[in-house]
């Protein structure tokens, strides 16, 4: 086989439509590979999250809401 350009490019322009299809198809494409990358994430942290000990953290006390004077510097 020689090596031409005709081998290599397209020699005929596509249709607005045939580009627009196949933008569409990528766009998906890479929208379908984020989705499933976030949703191995998602499980992935679900399962170490879920392999940790729970920690029971005693109530705190409530602070008081009435401020306490301060006297003035003059």
């Amino acid at each position: 086989m020689v090596a031409t350009k005709d081998a290599f490019f397209k020699p005929k322009k596509m249709s607005a439509q045939e580009k627009a299809e196949q933008t569409d198809a990528t766009a998906r494409d890479i929208l379908a590979a984020e989705a499933q990358a976030r949703e191995k994430k998602t499980e992935t942290l679900r399962a170490l999250r879920m392999a940790q000990p729970v920690q029971i953290q005693p109530a705190k006390a409530q602070k008081s809401k009435t401020r306490k004077a301060t006297p003035h510097h003059s």
